[in-house]
């Protein structure tokens, strides 16, 4: 007779004999072998040292059980000298690496191609991606075809002249949360964050750029139409948000590029060097609206020198898009800090030095006593951290 107790046992012990260990690797092949076998819920711990980039595909998880890779020493990341590309992922997850010194792109990951089967519910976690990239169009970390992701407390330091430290091609539900962009003052690269190719419904929200590329963050762009995802539907990028953030430098912190419905909202904008923001349309097939129905609020802006703050291209409309309690200081003419603008403003504000805390230290954070303090980085209304997408 089977006894009640030696059963009660065996149910109990069961789920602890059922959980896995995490798998060890401390090279890169042994790292491609561990990929090439993990099934959800596979964690992958990657001892410190330095490895060699790899390509694979069909890594996938599941929403209860995703596939990990972490640094197994968080202060000691692996190392990786040329590039990784992940194709066709799905519940995958990256935490704790470094990147430095690839001839091209750093991190890649994409669809293999294949845009009906995007790779999706990717998260990337205290990624660094440094010095990486020449003169040609190398970014830091390239998305092509991947929905809802996440990249959270990354860190992207110079990349190629001609790319972007986070770029975008059709991609879906993401958001970028605490990243750090850092570029260089003079010659810097062509963008901080583009989202072009057909992407939409991406937030970008308190980040900090620090001279990330002429254009730090770029709200669409230009795209063959063989690459959009899906088929071109007359934007290059639409619905995003980009909130929170701190921006310091750039030719133009924010340029809005063949862009529909993007907000800009509760950012702190100090010394732009040309522009404060553009409207632009880089894609002019007849089946394209032209960019539109742009939203700047609540922002606060600390200029010095320029006359025109907003730059507008040929083929917009300017005209749909509204400004609205932005606080404005132009610091050679305090007087004439309230700027030229498209359409009239609602409510702006300004004039007086908002008080950052130690502006020339790169400290942008406002005195208690500051009249902005209901605008800009720090008003961001706060979320619970389970809001995150």
């Amino acid at each position: 007779m089977f006894c009640r107790g030696v059963f009660l046992s065996i149910l109990l012990a069961t789920p602890l004999a059922c959980q896995r260990e995490p798998v060890r690797v401390g090279s890169g092949p042994a790292l491609r072998q561990a990929l090439a076998q993990a099934t959800p819920g596979t964690t992958i711990l990657m001892a410190p040292g330095d490895y060699t980039g790899f390509a694979v595909a069909n890594v996938l998880g599941t929403a209860s059980a995703p596939i990990t890779v972490r640094a197994e020493d968080a202060t000691k990341p692996p190392h990786f000298t040329s590039s990784i590309q992940l194709s066709d992922v799905e519940h995958f997850e990256l935490d704790g690496l470094l990147l430095t010194d690839c001839e091209g792109n750093g991190l890649n990951i994409d669809d293999g191609g294949t845009f009906a089967t995007p790779s999706h519910h990717v998260v990337l976690r205290h990624v660094t991606v440094r010095d990486i990239g020449g003169r040609g169009n190398h970014d830091g970390i390239k998305l092509s075809g991947v929905d809802d992701f996440q990249v959270l407390d990354c860190t992207i330091e110079r990349w190629g002249r001609n790319g972007s430290a986070i770029d975008m091609v059709g991609c879906h539900r993401g958001v970028l949360e605490h990243c750090t962009l850092r570029d260089r003052e003079e010659g810097s690269a062509a963008n901080g964050v583009q989202m072009k190719g057909g992407t939409r419904d991406v937030t970008v929200r308190r980040c900090r750029f620090e001279h990330a590329g002429e254009r730090a963050v770029q709200l669409g762009g230009s795209t063959g139409r063989d690459y959009f995802r899906p088929a071109p539907q007359g934007f290059e990028a639409k619905d995003l948000v980009i909130e929170g953030c701190t921006f310091l430098g750039s030719l133009a912190p924010i340029a809005f590029v063949g862009s529909d419905g993007a907000i800009v909202r509760f950012n702190t904008i100090y010394l732009p060097r040309k522009w404060v923001l553009r409207i632009l349309q880089e894609t002019r097939d007849a089946d394209f609206a032209p960019c539109r129905n742009g939203s700047f609020t609540d922002n606060l802006i600390v200029q010095r020198g320029l006359d025109d703050v907003v730059n507008i291209g040929p083929d917009t409309a300017p005209s749909t898009f509204d400004f609205a309690r932005n606080y404005w200081f132009r610091s050679d003419a305090p007087a004439r800090s309230l700027p030229r603008l498209p359409v009239a403003e609602l409510e702006p504000r300004g004039g007086d030095d908002p008080g950052c805390l130690d502006a020339a230290g790169g400290d942008l954070r406002l005195r208690a006593d500051s009249l902005a303090r209901r605008h800009g980085a720090e008003a961001l209304p706060k979320r619970d951290a389970a809001s995150r997408k």
